[in-house]
């Protein structure tokens, strides 16, 4: 990826996790590589750059005001990170600066600090983006003049070279006074005060800061030497190419800064707007067609939308849930007036549960709890009705005892068990290292699960649960589970939808049993009120959560996708820097 494409594709490189940060790394790193603005071969080489600096460091040794340096080691081939433009020259730090030396410590330590006098920094006041001095520590002028070694003056670069924050480097602004730093601080103070700037931004970027986690030292604490500090390499373009590439940096970050803010801003934003948009969709006392007041075309108005207003896997997640909770309240599909209303539906399976009870194929059930009139029930659409959940079911029963079965009763591909971590996505995905011989399963027949039969949990995740089909019918439920019975009028599928609901879940995690673990019983389950619509509503209300269902898993994908290539090209970006 070249730089304009980098440029072009800003905004999607945002978008990635932890964008803004993998941009403002790219836009330095693309910096000191001469890959953010283009040559100029009118420029003055840095060569000739060079050749100033040594004179001046010449001046200032002969005028007694800096001590001649040891001399530098030559910079090999095998040294050098990546070929430089036109112009440009490899340079070791030591060479541009007149001072690079660490600050100490004043005699006394903390106690020889005032409440006014000279500003001590310390590396808690070194950032990158300034010196922040809210929390700085102040000495007496007679304690500064001590430490004059230590001085720091107008443009000088502070970095620290210990600790957590090794590696941050502030540059003195031009209106600052004087201060002294601590030994956790270096001074590196450049001969030409107009390339400080361009150093400072270099400074921050991954090509110095990986240099400092490859030659800091130290056992318990990081550290870097000065020594080692002095032979840093520096990328040095022609000064006025320096000042190009200073500007360019402060613009791209400027927009990075804006960037930030906005994101900062709509993580705050988003979960109101979200919360607003689904409560809108929530119902009215006087809807009469579903949806709140909008109907279905508040669907409409929100599907223009959906990919501004839910762009995170939890605002999906909320969006899911809303779909869900209109669905089991009567509002997300009209009523029709000629369809056979629920109370019907409810003769027919207390009807097939007599029959079965006479001829002994199940028991008759304990009385249920009357189900009383409260303000917190909600108002019926015509037509639903509100029952026990064991006035709906036709049976409920757990797996077997814990002391029937044992692992040592476990065989390969025998008969399963099906326990809570085998109901995904309400299927069955069995684990045939869990399974008991055909003859075991014989004596277990009670248990046995068979087609259009719900297993449940009955201990953690509260409604996990998953239809018996064709292949898992004849199967055991496992100790762990219920499986639930139906009469054949029943539509299994909006018996998933109401577990799959925050209603339902709501409910069973909030009157579950235990002390060790979260444990449901017969009892909580078949006392669970519930309301129940009539039947071609049912099969109206599973075909809408469906289609709604599948346009959030569109919308995933496509918030996966942007995601992606927004990763890719930040991939992309950096691969080819």
């Amino acid at each position: 990826m070249n730089t304009s494409q980098f440029l072009a594709e800003f905004g999607t490189i945002a978008a990635a996790p932890n964008g803004v940060q993998r941009l403002r790394e790219m836009i330095l790193q693309l910096a000191v590589m001469g890959k953010l603005v283009p040559q100029d071969p009118a420029d003055e080489p840095a060569s000739v750059l060079l050749q100033r600096i040594a004179a001046e460091k010449d001046r200032l040794i002969r005028d007694g005001k800096i001590k001649r340096p040891k001399p530098l080691p030559v910079i090999r081939d095998d040294e050098k990170p990546f070929e430089l433009p036109h112009g440009w020259e490899w340079v070791r730090l030591g060479e541009l600066s007149s001072k690079i030396g660490a600050g100490s410590t004043p005699l006394g330590g903390q106690k020889a600090y005032t409440v006014s006098g000279i500003k001590f920094l310390r590396s808690q006041n070194i950032w990158n983006d300034g010196l922040r001095l809210d929390d700085v520590a102040l000495i007496t002028d007679k304690t500064h003049e001590k430490m004059s070694g230590t001085h720091v003056s107008a443009g000088d670069l502070l970095f620290n070279i210990t600790g957590a924050s090794i590696g941050r480097c502030s540059l003195a602004p031009d209106d600052f006074d004087t201060a002294n730093v601590s030994q956790h601080v270096c001074i590196i103070r450049p001969i030409s005060r107009e390339t400080r700037v361009y150093l400072h931004k270099l400074s921050t970027s991954n090509l110095i800061q990986q240099a400092v986690m490859d030659e800091q030292v130290g056992v318990s604490r990081e550290g870097l030497s000065i020594a080692k500090l002095s032979l840093f390499l520096i990328p040095l373009p022609p000064l006025a190419e320096q000042k190009r590439i200073v500007a360019k940096v402060d613009s791209l970050m400027a927009l990075c800064d804006k960037l930030e803010t906005l994101q900062q801003q709509r993580q705050q934003l988003d979960p109101m707007t979200q919360t607003a948009v689904l409560d809108a969709l929530l119902p009215s006392p006087l809807a009469g067609e579903g949806l709140g007041m909008g109907g279905a075309s508040a669907w409409q108005r929100l599907n223009q939308h959906m990919t501004t207003l839910f762009h995170t896997p939890e605002s999906v997640k909320a969006l899911r849930e809303t779909i869900l909770q209109l669905a089991v309240m009567g509002k997300l599909v009209p009523q029709d007036p000629n369809d056979e209303p629920a109370a019907v539906l409810l003769q027919h399976i207390a009807a097939e549960k007599d029959r079965l009870i006479q001829e002994g194929k199940i028991k008759r059930q304990k009385s249920l709890s009357a189900i009383e009139n409260s303000e917190t029930l909600p108002e019926l659409p015509k037509g639903w009705e509100i029952v026990n959940f064991g006035t709906y079911a036709q049976e409920v029963s757990t797996g077997p005892f814990g002391s029937m079965i044992h692992k040592s009763d476990y065989i390969q591909n025998g008969v399963p068990l099906i326990n809570p971590s085998h109901m995904l996505e309400e299927k069955i995905v069995p684990d045939f290292s869990i399974s008991v011989s055909l003859e075991k399963a014989e004596e277990l027949t009670s248990y046995k699960i068979y087609k259009d039969d719900l297993v449940i949990s009955r201990r953690g995740e509260m409604g996990r649960c998953a239809l018996v089909d064709e292949r898992s019918s004849g199967w055991l439920c496992g100790t762990g589970s219920f499986f639930i019975r139906f009469a054949s009028i029943v539509d299994r599928q909006f018996i998933l939808l109401l577990f799959k609901s925050k209603t339902i879940r709501d409910y069973l995690g909030g009157n579950s049993v235990g002390t060790t673990m979260t444990n449901l019983n017969h009892g909580i389950l078949n006392n669970m009120p519930v309301l129940i619509p009539p039947l071609a509503e049912q099969q109206r209300i599973v075909a809408k959560v469906d289609s709604l269902m599948a346009l959030c898993d569109k919308l995933e994908t496509r918030l996966q996708a942007a995601r992606e290539t927004a990763g890719w090209f930040a991939a992309e970006a950096v691969a080819t820097m």
